[in-house]
């Protein structure tokens, strides 16, 4: 990035400026795929957690914590600075579970769940993702319902309802 800021500089010191607002779009592009890397490893975090509640059926209170954390981060790494618009829409998070995330959280739950006793392709075999996704799904849309203030007591009442 610091590379793409000399340039712009530049481009805009040269007076420049369709080069200089490619190098905005870029830059642009850059901090919009790092915020959706950041929101896929909370959505990750929050599906292994969810997958070893379903598997081992029991939740504990450090998934629990889990779960909740990364309910809370997504919820404020997903509103855009303007407050009024997301990077990831309400619609769009079952495309970008399956697309991105669902096979790597069973991967790592697999290494977790019973200290190990099934595969990844065991557990991917034994695993309803059409109902983790749906858990999940439901988790994410009390972010655009809920302020940040009120979403931990939320989410504790759900969480509470997996146990």
């Amino acid at each position: 990035m610091t590379q793409e800021l000399i340039d712009l500089r530049n481009s805009i010191l040269q007076g420049n400026y369709t080069d200089a607002l490619v190098i905005v779009d870029e830059l642009e592009g850059m901090s919009k795929q790092a915020i959706l890397r950041n929101i896929e490893s909370y959505l990750k975090i929050l599906l292994i957690h969810l997958i070893k509640n379903k598997i081992e059926q029991g939740l504990t209170n450090s998934w629990m914590a889990s779960i909740r954390n990364s309910i809370r981060e997504i919820q404020k790494i997903n509103l855009k600075e303007n407050k009024r618009s997301y990077y990831v829409n309400e619609d769009e998070w079952e495309n970008l579970i399956q697309e991105e995330v669902i096979e790597d959280a069973i991967a790592d739950a697999s290494l977790e769940i019973m200290n190990g006793k099934y595969t990844r392709s065991q557990l991917s075999k034994i695993l309803d993702r059409k109902e983790i996704i749906t858990k999940a799904i439901t988790f994410l849309s009390l972010t655009y319902t809920y302020s940040a203030k009120e979403l931990p007591a939320i989410m504790d009442d759900y969480l509470n309802d997996c146990k």
